[in-house]
């Protein structure tokens, strides 16, 4: 999850989509599973924080509140899996940052009352924008998974003047030479046949935006790398970057652009910048080692709420901090209109072509090829 801070919109959101849930759950009397067998979801939806959530609550096209599940080991903030009544999508919230995703997704895959072996996971949350690859408000598909702060760090000031930057590959002994140390979670790569499903499904929906996001863009037209920025939202094939730590401004999104670049031998395509997928994509991987998941049936995809760095003349606190960059609801909103697309497509495509699953013709999995195979990076 990322967005950019704005206290009195985040309050207004936040209870904007909590009134929303509540009122979905008025009256309701809302089951919670027993042992009636495990689930076999279809789709297993994975968001990071409550608006993320809820903005799937209350749509025509499915109930998500029909079946609630408390799964042991979940978030205290969101305990609960929300399912379908025939149990074939179902919903999560992680908690934002790695190591809530990796605990809820981890828990998630040992749990007895679910069945993930034939699910897709489907990561749908927003995140910060590269502005010389998209805009606010648009909907980023992933094929890599890069966790680019995994590095050792010195503060600027006590670099050497030959270093363009603190950051340094974890075992090397300067920046840009590929990590000498590998832990594992660097990166990961997911099937791009499906990805280009998930993405044509995606193209169909209508997205949001708001006049604040028109006007935010425009302030990026004095500069051409920054093209993209200027543009409405689309649905862009670019790939996530994964930090615990909130960076922003253009110096360390133009480091982290070089490290995707640097960890996927130049392939990667560095556009959004979260704070839980590599830990999620861990946790499924290790599902799919023990043949609890099937890592082939996983898509990313990022919403962009706001830009990671500021525009030219711009100070990159006031960005942060203060601008009214006006990404952050319809980033929300083009979560539902592009991932319901993405999800129904799933569902009623269920018998001709995802049953039986969407053959990866690229590699997928992690750096140590944990799942077979030879990574195409590292």
């Amino acid at each position: 999850m990322r967005f950019s801070i704005d206290t009195g919109a985040i309050c207004a959101s936040a209870l904007l989509f909590s009134c929303a849930t509540a009122s979905a759950l008025k009256g309701r009397n809302v089951e919670r599973r027993q042992s009636t067998g495990p689930i076999a979801p279809k789709v297993f939806i994975i968001d990071m924080f409550g608006p993320e959530g809820d903005v799937w609550y209350g749509i025509p096209e499915f109930d998500l509140l029909e079946m609630n599940v408390t799964v042991p080991g979940f978030s205290p903030l969101y305990p609960d899996a929300h399912c379908t009544a025939d149990g074939q999508i179902c919903q999560l919230i992680t908690g934002e940052s790695e190591i809530n995703a990796a605990v809820t997704m981890s828990s998630l895959v040992a749990s007895p009352l679910f069945d993930l072996t034939s699910t897709y996971f489907f990561i749908a949350g927003i995140a910060g924008v590269n502005p010389e690859v998209a805009t606010l408000g648009s909907v980023t598909f992933a094929r890599y998974a890069v966790q680019v702060a995994l590095q050792y760090e010195f503060d600027p000031r006590e670099i050497p003047a030959n270093y363009s930057t603190g950051y340094i590959p974890q075992g090397s002994v300067v920046p840009n030479e590929y990590p000498q140390s590998i832990y594992g979670t660097e990166v990961f790569e997911v099937n791009d046949a499906l990805r280009s499903l998930a993405v044509g499904f995606a193209q169909t929906a209508s997205l949001n935006d708001s006049a604040a996001a028109v006007a935010y863009r425009a302030l990026y037209s004095t500069s051409d790398l920054y093209t993209a920025a200027t543009m409405p939202p689309s649905v862009v094939e670019c790939d996530v970057a994964t930090s615990d730590v909130y960076f922003s401004g253009s110096i360390l999104s133009s480091v982290f652009e070089n490290t995707t670049k640097l960890f996927t031998n130049g392939s990667g395509v560095y556009c959004s910048t979260a704070q839980e997928d590599n830990a999620t994509l861990e946790a499924l991987l290790r599902g799919a080692v023990n043949n609890l998941t099937d890592f082939s049936r996983i898509i990313v995809m990022r919403t962009s709420s706001d830009f990671d760095r500021q525009w030219p003349g711009e100070e990159a606190t006031f960005n942060l901090f203060y601008a009214d960059q006006g990404g952050f609801e319809p980033a929300i909103e083009n979560i539902y209109l592009a991932g319901v697309k993405v999800v129904m497509g799933i569902v009623d495509g269920w018998n001709s072509t995802f049953a039986a699953g969407v053959n990866a013709t690229n590699y997928i999995g992690d750096i140590l090829g944990s799942l077979g195979g030879t990574p195409d990076f590292g």
